[in-house]
């Protein structure tokens, strides 16, 4: 089994990502194979590891995927490398709201046999970093703390009061990174900014990364420390093994309703078009979510709403994912053509999924912006956030699920939608409080809930099926 490290921290703000990401373009600009994994179900930190690595950020999400997919999907996405490197979210004991160690780091980590490295912001402290570093070490006794570097260290006297007192704690000290401005990336509403908003400068961050890790860490120890971890005894997860899906524990997200052999209905010579949105404005989606379409035999073509007048040639059904499209609503109005050809694909009855920001283009306007006019709603920026996991039932037969589908979700939006009468939702939300939320409108399925259909493959297999 591939050598392994878990990046995690006491708490959001660390440097976790920049740590991570600079150790995977480290140890790839050595000529290792490094495979690049995010915790939880971030979208924006798996581009800079692509970046980093050349290989497709895959995320592991046990509240979304069930604990029992997780080493798979690690093994799927780790095949044929040298190293995986595993980016934590949030805090290491840090999961899914009142659910114990769900989804956290820390549970992924025991999950992986993998040890951890802990970055720690040490920038306004010097002898309590032992005490901070023993807590995290000491408090689940499965976690495996295997070093800790520190990060934004002001000068040699407090590097040097630092690992005075982490000598105390039994832990090594694996790198010591000062504060540099150059390896910052810019942030907004939502977090990061997405690498496809800034190849270029996302490029120089990822070097710069890249170039102070080499300076401050000890690349040797953390490698031995990777090829410490014991063997992790799991099958690779694979998208047309399991497109049909079997009903999941507690620790999954549930039956989406098992659809019947796409792949033969198709058969060998008929493969539909499956158009997925991209670019700048479309950046939030999962690889597992292209390679489960294929497998139940469509023909995945990218398109780019932002450039593209027109879908791809022979398009059958839809899926537009999330991402930023608030930062781009008058170019994408301005996109006539194609918003026409959307709302002509969706009244002709074929299957369209719509996430978040694919809902808001679905929209008849995104803050006075003309969008497609699909649904019978507005939608506008807000200055709350809506953050969240989610368990969701479908309360009306739709392209991806039929009625009372059980699924688990997550919610990641700063605008809010304001529907028509007469609207017919998509799932029953369970928390913070019982509501309705999202469109079934014939063929479209739009809903603020990302799913992660690894965790659901037969959504995948019974949209394909409904491509025709």
């Amino acid at each position: 089994m591939v050598a392994r490290l878990v990046i995690a921290a006491p708490s959001s703000g660390a440097g976790k990502t920049t740590v991570a990401t600079g150790l995977m373009a480290a140890f790839a600009g050595r000529g290792l194979a490094v495979s690049p994994h995010k915790v939880g179900p971030d979208y924006i930190d798996p581009g800079y590891h692509a970046l980093a690595t050349g290989r497709p950020g895959r995320n592991l999400d046990a509240y979304m995927c069930g604990t029992e997919q997780i080493a798979p999907l690690f093994a799927h996405g780790a095949r044929g490398c040298d190293l995986a490197v595993v980016e934590g979210v949030m805090g290491l004991y840090d999961g899914a709201a009142g659910q114990g160690e769900l989804a956290s780091t820390a549970q992924v980590a025991k999950l992986l046999r993998a040890p951890v490295v802990l970055v720690v912001d040490a920038s306004s402290q010097s002898r309590s970093v032992a005490a901070l570093v023993h807590g995290f070490a000491s408090w689940d006794p499965e976690v495996r703390l295997g070093g800790v570097i520190l990060n934004k260290v002001a000068t040699d006297r407090h590097e040097t009061l630092l690992r005075e007192a982490l000598e105390e704690s039994g832990v090594p000290v694996l790198g010591v990174l000062r504060r540099a401005p150059a390896v910052a990336t810019p942030s907004r509403h939502l977090g990061l900014v997405p690498v496809a908003e800034r190849q270029a400068a996302a490029v120089e961050a990822v070097a710069a990364q890249a170039e102070q890790v080499r300076q401050g860490c000890d690349l040797e120890g953390l490698l031995a420390l990777a090829r410490s971890a014991p063997d992790l005894h799991a099958e690779p997860w694979d998208a047309a093994a399991s497109r049909h899906g079997v009903p999941q524990d507690a620790g999954g997200p549930g039956d989406a309703g098992a659809a019947t052999g796409p792949l033969a209905a198709h058969g060998p010579g008929h493969r539909p078009v499956v158009a997925v949105a991209g670019g700048a404005a479309f950046t939030f989606s999962y690889a597992e979510h292209t390679e489960l379409l294929t497998a139940a035999g469509a023909e995945v073509v990218a398109f780019d709403p932002l450039r593209d007048e027109a879908l791809p040639e022979g398009t059958r059904g839809l899926v537009i994912g999330g991402g930023f499209p608030e930062m781009y609503g008058e170019e994408l109005s301005a996109n006539e053509a194609l918003r026409k050809a959307v709302a002509e694909l969706a009244a002709s009855g074929a299957p369209v999924a719509a996430e978040c920001a694919g809902l808001l283009y679905l929209a008849r306007s995104l803050d006075g912006h003309p969008m497609c006019g699909v649904l019978d709603a507005e939608a506008r920026m807000s200055p709350r956030l809506t953050l969240g996991y989610r368990d969701a039932v479908a309360v009306s037969d739709g392209v991806l699920a039929p009625a009372g589908t059980r699924l688990r979700g997550h919610e990641f939006h700063r605008t809010v939608i304001e529907p028509g009468a007469g609207a017919q939702p998509a799932w029953g939300l369970r928390q913070p409080e019982p509501r309705v939320e999202g469109f079934v409108q014939g063929g479209v399925h739009a809903s603020y809930v990302h799913t992660h259909w690894a965790g659901a493959p037969a959504v995948a297999a019974r949209f394909v099926e409904r491509c025709g």
